[in-house]
């Protein structure tokens, strides 16, 4: 059993004030399966007041409203979650594993993650890749999958802002780079060819000294779980080469990246934003006491300081125009590149 404190901060700075900031968060780690969220806290700067919901896949919401002037909007989440150790997963599957499978799909309760999705759906880039990697029924499916996901690894490479938030899989695959995001719904995409269920996982994952894993760590991650006969949804991690265990924390379900953002929302203003994001995961081997606070990295409190910190006050200049800009129309928030965009990245 593993107990890891999660610290994920987001930061947005607005170039000039805005009115109001209209957001939702799906930070607030999942409870199923082998993980329990022990506690959640979400810390909202300018203060208001923070609702909550889950959606029909069972994924905690946080919404809020913030209708105030404000030049930034500081969003603070903290977790701590409790994993116990997944069981072994075959290697291979029985004979009559596709026969079984097809049974199980006919019986509609899979379909929506079957169904081609905004950023998990054939493309002539993706038909390529079905041929140079021999994707058809064969082995058995467990098999087959284990080794998509070892050669997505290999065919890839892993390279930071090497796409946009809402690229398309075939910018990854033409260039062969990628971030998880990008690996997870070429993954996608390929299993759900096969008639398989495969849906996208968003969360954390952390990154041991111990351990050689190719993503990064100050960010948040992705994954792909397939349906499978027998052993139910198992977790793969194309951009590690992994199959998904204690060291990857769940947030949050869907069919692909635009069901489940960390970020997403509005806000009511003409200005340009700045998004900075901060990700820490640390593990331990017993549970800090719940009425006490987790320790806190040095480090991180260096960040939240800075984060926090009051912008500049506008020059009267500014406020003229800003009181010009009060009647603007709500403005979406439209990525322009990875590094600086809404909804917030992926590692």
């Amino acid at each position: 059993m593993k107990f890891f404190s999660i610290r994920h901060l987001t930061k947005f700075r607005y170039s000039d004030p805005v009115s109001e900031s209209v957001m939702e968060t799906r930070m607030h780690p999942r409870s199923d399966s082998n993980q329990r969220c022990l506690s959640f806290s979400l810390s909202v700067s300018p203060r208001c007041r923070v609702f909550s919901y889950r959606d029909h896949l069972g994924n905690n919401v946080h919404h809020f409203d913030i209708p105030g002037e404000h030049s930034q909007l500081v969003i603070v989440a903290e977790a701590l979650v409790e994993q116990q150790s997944l069981g072994a997963v075959p290697h291979f599957l029985h004979p009559g594993a596709w026969a079984q499978l097809d049974a199980l799909v006919a019986e509609g309760d899979y379909w929506e993650m079957l169904l081609p999705s905004e950023f998990a759906k054939p493309t002539p880039a993706l038909m390529g890749l079905v041929e140079l990697f021999d994707v058809r029924r064969r082995d058995d499916p467990l098999i087959l999958l284990r080794e998509m996901n070892e050669k997505l690894y290999q065919y890839f490479n892993y390279v930071p802002r090497s796409t946009r938030v809402d690229s398309p899989i075939d910018e990854a695959i033409q260039s062969r780079n990628g971030v998880c995001q990008d690996f997870t719904h070429t993954m996608i995409a390929l299993v759900r060819h096969l008639g398989i269920p495969c849906r996208y996982v968003s969360g954390y994952f952390y990154h041991g000294k111990e351990h050689m894993d190719r993503s990064v760590s100050d960010a948040t991650h992705a994954w792909a779980e397939a349906f499978l006969p027998h052993v139910g949804w198992v977790g793969f991690d194309p951009t590690n080469n992994l199959l998904a265990h204690e060291r990857h924390i769940r947030t949050a379900i869907g069919r692909d990246y635009a069901d489940v953002p960390p970020t997403t929302g509005i806000y009511r203003g003409r200005s340009d934003s700045e998004l900075y994001v901060a990700v820490q995961v640390t593990a331990f081997d017993k549970a800090p006491e719940l009425d006490q606070d987790m320790p806190v990295p040095e480090d991180w409190s260096i960040l939240v300081e800075r984060a926090q910190e009051p912008p500049p006050p506008p020059s009267t200049l500014l406020q003229l125009q800003h009181m010009q800009q009060q009647q603007s129309s709500m403005a979406a928030y439209t990525p322009p590149h990875k590094q600086g965009c809404h909804p917030e990245r992926v590692s």
